[in-house]
């Protein structure tokens, strides 16, 4: 046996043969990247990607952790790759470079920092090469029996990157995704192997079967149908976005947008277009990217509630932060062996079906390091659908929209962008261009009569006159004067404006902001939906965490003047199911000191949403998509998008992997997570395992639905004597980005936390 190791002793007693692992992570890349022509680049990637464990430092570390640290052994890999292979070999050599550290820099002078002697003198990381002499650790990889190739094929083109910046990192990040996932995979398969002739094996997900699976849908759509009291017009348009998503399956893969109103079914249509297209084109995978978590939870209850389990536990896993946050029933064992299958197969994507966040998404797909990116290779051949898109960052539209469509050309994806307020993408094509020069050709699913539906049960829009304002107080008697309403304000502190106001109505009063934890406010929104069909009185005061996709139906609804997609967004809970004869949404402009909106962006779009009120009060007040089309080409022009240079760009031109995840933030916030008592039995029992525990996955876990996030409190902040941080008991000393609230009188039953300093919240 080779002398040579990998790693050090597993559960068995055996240390890692590194000629074993090396053919191991080389196996399983090269079947990942076959998949989109890149076998070679994967093979040479895994074959070299340890070569500098070969050298004796590192193999002295193996046996004294303690006496040798700070070793470098993938740099003269990656050197030999380039040294060797020339342009063939850049992109293994990337991927090898950065397998540990991060994906680094395509550029020659970073390229050629990698030269081992000048690497060992002067290397940026401070860490020193485990050997410097390429001739002995090849020689001692040729004697393992491990023979490089004479030539690479490389589905890299070095040449393109100047035309195509965008698409090159990502053929960059997908071959060091299959990497990274086979490392992963071959080590974790060592150390968890607890007798010789038993090796770890990781659970199986089942497979797609898309035909069996849309069988189910339809059936469970026509059931839902024949129990329907819905308006007639508003049910056949549901049929025909049904039917017209089943016949777009057939259709090429590649880019699509599905524009539909709120409430005309798109979770499933979506749903039943991509189970039809993977059937019709023989893709693996199906991944649903929604904005926020309250959606995931609403959509991942569908979905369940149509398969049943009959298709396997891990048919259906989710990836996102409030994931298998323990509820108020006891879990059995069985209950623990599903989840535990769960996480491990959400950690690659490796599954039927995967519902994740736009931020895990889409901060994944611009990400450098090996662990956010491991999934990445299960994007190709898969359907991609993205639900609410107009959510999507204008600032981050274009380097997305070029990076999806290199996704859709070259790895065999699907996409598709659905909502009711389909944002003007084809409008930035001249700047995709810049970046992809495919650019932006989606094909739209639903026909032009489905997204220009009108019926005589569709909500009435009021647009207040230009130059009204209306009190709180007036807001107020307005809305105590409805049985069931619902009112949408931009910011928190004039949500609790109005919840003061009406602290003395008739009308049951709901709240809904992010100052309440998850558990808070999936506990009112459970209260709301029982009420609602029932006709019992309720009068709910939000922000804007209430729209886009919350399936709540209302007959009357009151919007704070906004963005044009949040406006429509907020009338889509207005007689959302057309169960009604008539809703009303009233847009109003309050009158309260500034600043009136959560940031300038937010501000800047509203006074584009103005303009185009303008326009729709001359043609009766009604939003049709030419509106929401005009109004999106208005807020490009007015933020300048397709000739603003941001450091995103030029971090991309420049093919800086490290700068581009820094820079590529969907949500730029600096916050803080506080465990709040909305439920005093958690709260205590979260307070001893912080005391015990200290800040582990399990705390974490059990915590997410008890939390609010809030902004770092300043130094003198008065919100800080009341946060207790959770600290690791690894790194005490560490700051932490999880605290306890430690005064219960803070938190409302109905507000939720209200601190004493209003600049900690987020709006």
């Amino acid at each position: 046996m080779s002398p040579f190791y990998s790693h050090s002793e597993n559960k068995a007693g055996q240390p890692g043969s590194l000629a074993k692992h090396l053919h191991d992570v080389a196996a399983r890349a090269m079947s990942f990247a076959e998949r989109f022509g890149a076998g070679d680049d994967a093979r040479l990637a895994a074959l070299l990607h340890d070569l500098g464990k070969y050298g004796a430092l590192f193999q002295r570390r193996l046996q004294h952790p303690h006496a040798v640290s700070r070793l470098d052994h993938w740099s003269i890999g990656a050197w030999v790759a380039l040294s060797r292979y020339k342009l063939s070999g850049i992109a293994s050599a990337l991927c090898i470079q950065g397998h540990h550290i991060g994906l680094q820099q395509a550029s020659e002078d970073a390229l050629r920092a990698l030269e081992p002697l000048q690497l060992n003198r002067h290397h940026p990381l401070g860490l020193r090469l485990t050997e410097t002499d390429t001739t002995l650790l090849l020689s001692r990889l040729a004697d393992d029996g491990i023979v490089l190739p004479q030539h690479v094929s490389s589905h890299y083109d070095y040449t393109s990157v100047a035309r195509s910046p965008a698409a090159a990192m990502l053929d960059i990040r997908m071959l060091f995704s299959t990497l990274v996932d086979a490392d992963f995979l071959s080590t974790e398969s060592h150390f968890n192997t607890v007798r010789p002739e038993a090796p770890y094996s990781r659970p199986t997900p089942p497979d797609l079967l898309p035909q069996e699976a849309l069988k189910t849908v339809t059936q469970y759509v026509s059931k839902l149908a024949a129990n329907s009291a819905m308006d007639s017009a508003f049910a056949n348009l549901r049929n025909e976005l049904f039917g017209s998503c089943l016949e777009a399956g057939s259709r090429a893969t590649g880019l699509f947008t599905l524009t539909a109103p709120t409430g005309s079914g798109k979770t499933l249509a979506m749903l039943a277009f991509a189970l039809a297209h993977a059937h019709a084109h023989r893709l693996d995978r199906i991944i649903v990217v929604i904005p926020y978590l309250s959606i995931i939870e609403q959509t991942v209850s569908i979905y369940r509630r149509v398969f049943e389990g009959r298709f396997g536990h891990t048919y259906i896993i989710e990836d996102h932060s409030l994931k298998n946050a323990p509820g108020n029933n006891a879990s059995t064992d069985t209950d623990d062996l599903h989840r535990r299958d769960s996480d491990l197969l959400a950690e690659n994507w490796d599954a039927p079906i995967v519902v994740t966040t736009s931020v895990q998404f889409l901060e994944s797909l611009f990400s450098n390091r090996p662990s956010a990116c491991r999934k990445l290779h299960r994007l190709a051949r898969s359907v991609i659908l993205f639900d609410e898109i107009q959510t999507l960052p204008k600032e981050l539209a274009i380097p997305t929209l070029a990076t999806i469509v290199r996704l859709t050309e070259r790895y065999g994806a699907s996409v598709v962008f659905a909502t009711a307020t389909q944002p003007a993408f084809t409008h930035l094509d001249g700047a995709l261009r810049r970046l992809n020069p495919t650019g932006w050709h989606p094909m739209e699913i639903a026909p032009t009569r489905v997204s220009e539906f009108r019926s005589h049960r569709e909500p009435r829009i009021h647009f207040p006159p230009d130059d009204e304002r209306i009190s709180f107080e007036e807001l107020g008697a307005r809305l105590a004067r409805h049985h069931q309403v619902l009112c949408v304000v931009n910011l928190k502190r004039h949500a609790l404006q109005l919840l003061e106001t009406l602290a003395g109505a008739d009308t049951p009063l709901f709240h809904l902001s992010t100052n309440m934890c998850p558990a808070h406010r999936r506990a009112t929104l459970d209260r709301l939906q029982r009420r609602l069909p029932t006709n019992q009185p309720c009068c709910l005061i939000a922000t804007q965490c209430v729209e886009a996709g919350v399936d709540l139906d209302f007959p009357v609804v009151y919007r704070a003047m906004a963005p044009l997609d949040a406006i429509v967004q907020a009338a889509g809970r207005c007689n959302r199911h057309r169960l009604r004869d008539s809703g009303d949404v009233f847009v109003f402009m309050p009158a309260a000191d500034e600043p009136l909106y959560p940031d300038s962006a937010y501000a800047q779009a509203t006074d584009v949403t103005r303009l185009v009120i303008k326009q729709a009060k001359r043609q009766g007040s009604r939003i049709s998509p030419e509106h929401i089309s005009r109004y999106y080409r208005l807020l490009y022009e007015v933020a300048d998008l397709c000739n603003a240079q941001s450091d995103l760009v030029d971090a991309i031109r420049r093919q800086d992997f490290a700068e581009v995840a820094s820079q590529y933030r969907v949500i730029r916030t600096n916050t803080i997570r506080v465990v709040v008592p909305y439920d005093r039995d958690t709260y205590e029992r979260l307070v001893q395992m912080a005391e015990t525990t200290g800040l582990t996955r399990e705390f974490i876990q059990h915590a997410q639905h008890h939390a609010v996030s809030i902004y770092s409190p300043r130094p003198d902040s008065a919100v800080r004597r009341y946060l207790l941080p959770v600290r690791s008991r690894r790194a005490p000393t560490e700051e932490t980005n999880w605290f306890i609230y430690s005064e219960p009188s803070h938190y409302d039953p109905l507000k939720g936390l209200v601190t004493p300093d209003e600049t900690c919240w987020i709006a």
